[in-house]
């Protein structure tokens, strides 16, 4: 018999706790960034998906400004733990006119948030700034910055608090290495 592949395990990065105290920061520093967000004129949320939906659905929870939610798909992940260094995108965004602020997961090659970035802009709306829960500066090869980043993270695979591995470790309410 061929000897099987180790099975990954996730090894334990940044807590629970953590991930929620710096959420919470986050959270007043960019609802103070918006003072002119009303009811009739709502900060225009997009949350990249799949991998910022628990983070973003965190996030909008600690502002304080009214706002709206919009999703946004994008993968440069097909599978394993490089990018594929092309980006798909799929949308149907309303932003015209509207303060945007782009939810992410991770900022590594600057790649995927460049191109939806370009792909927002095409849309008009009065302003784009991007969140970021983790920012890889090492693994950048794109001219990409986050105006919010939660982390600096070294070149390493993270998974956890929605960021996957081949759809696993999602569920994970820390964020942690993938070994093995």
């Amino acid at each position: 018999m061929p000897a099987s592949t180790p099975e990954p395990r996730p090894t334990p990065f940044i807590t629970a706790e953590a991930i929620a105290k710096r959420v919470a920061e986050m959270g007043s520093a960019i609802s103070k960034a918006y003072p002119e967000a009303t009811a009739e004129n709502p900060l225009a949320v997009v949350a990249v998906l799949k991998g910022a939906f628990i983070f973003a659905a965190d996030l909008m929870r600690a502002l304080t400004v009214p706002c709206t939610l919009q999703f946004i798909s994008a993968s440069s992940y097909k599978s394993g733990t490089t990018s594929s260094g092309s980006v798909e995108l799929n949308h149907d965004l309303d932003v015209r006119g509207k303060d945007v602020l782009i939810i992410e997961d991770i900022v590594d090659t600057g790649l995927t948030i460049l191109r939806i970035s370009e792909a927002l802009a095409a849309l008009k709306p009065a302003s784009i700034r991007i969140c970021t829960l983790l920012d890889k500066p090492a693994a950048r090869i794109h001219p990409a910055r986050a105006d919010y980043i939660g982390f600096k993270v070294p070149d390493r695979f993270l998974i956890g608090y929605g960021i996957d591995w081949n759809e696993r470790f999602r569920e994970l309410s820390y964020l942690a290495m993938l070994e093995g």
